[in-house]
């Protein structure tokens, strides 16, 4: 059994078959946690929860990069959304009750986002303040329900790190860094909180020359392609160690450029299993046994 810690089945990339892609991971033995971006994308991740009995549940969140600024045009991706480009302002009492159904088993994904921002230095801190008062939001919301968080964090690892440690009233308590492409001791900042590591396709990229710990091991790409060096799975006790797929996006090599899904989460399994020297069926099995005692799945 496998479960993928972090897919999207609720965005539009599935929305013609997703009860044929669930029900294929199902018959494969995987289980699946939908992640929210938006409360749209949140609200369909529970619907489709409340579906399944067993093997689907849903984490719901504002992803910091749909959050209303006003300093920063998004581009729409149409994989997630394909008719609602506006950005959203956090409502906690909607996202609250949205959370009460018992298949949420997560807030997420939340967290800093820096791929897309404004180019003047004053614009700037106002839009990495705006981020961070909304993380603070989310993070009180995952404290009140007693929820785990999933974290998405991109280029701004140093901040959401130094945010967690200057307002420990809202820092959660058990927590997974979702896509994890930083530093070596960004990593160890993770682990000594006591949080997860998430592991999906990116593990399959690499650059050459470039040094684990280097400023340079997190590269953006306008698809959102990253670096992730082996020496962060090493490094990361494998009771720490959360597969996903962060599905649609990031397909391992057998089907690049094609849409993901849960079931192919085996592979990044395969990758682990590969780079740490330990046999698949153990890391299948400890993985599961971690992404259970998370989210209490």
């Amino acid at each position: 059994m496998l479960i993928d810690t972090h897919a999207h089945l609720n965005f539009d990339a599935y929305k013609n078959d997703v009860d044929e892609v669930i029900k294929r991971s199902l018959d494969n033995d995987v289980w699946m946690i939908n992640v929210g971006s938006q409360y749209t994308t949140s609200q369909r991740a529970v619907e489709i929860a409340k579906t399944y009995p067993e093997g689907a549940y849903a984490a719901i969140g504002l992803h910091p990069i749909h959050l209303n600024t006003g300093l920063v045009k998004i581009k729409l991706d149409k994989e997630e959304i394909e008719f609602n480009s506006k950005e959203e302002n956090f409502d906690y009492e909607k996202y609250q009750e949205l959370a009460k159904n018992e298949k949420v088993v997560a807030i997420g994904e939340i967290g800093l986002d820096y791929y897309y921002k404004p180019k003047t230095k004053t614009k700037l801190e106002l839009f990495k303040n705006k981020q961070r008062e909304i993380a603070f939001q989310q993070l009180k919301l995952a404290k009140d329900l007693n929820l785990p968080v999933i974290f998405h964090c991109r280029m701004a690892h140093k901040d959401l790190i130094e945010f967690l440690l200057t307002n420990p009233e809202v820092r959660p308590e058990k927590a997974v860094a979702h896509a994890f492409v930083g530093t070596l001791d960004e990593l160890k900042k993770y682990l000594d909180f006591g949080y997860l590591i998430g592991f999906n396709g990116i593990i399959f990229k690499k650059i050459e020359g470039i040094k684990p710990n280097d400023s340079k091991a997190v590269i953006g790409t306008p698809s959102f392609q990253s670096v992730v060096f082996e020496e962060n799975i090493k490094n990361t006790p494998l009771e720490k160690i959360l597969v996903e797929t962060d599905c649609p996006y990031l397909a391992p090599p057998p089907f690049l450029n094609q849409r993901n899904e849960p079931m192919y989460v085996k592979y990044v399994v395969e990758r682990i299993a590969k780079i740490k020297n330990l046999s698949y069926e153990e890391i299948a099995k400890t993985t599961t046994e971690n992404a259970r005692k998370l989210f209490k799945l």
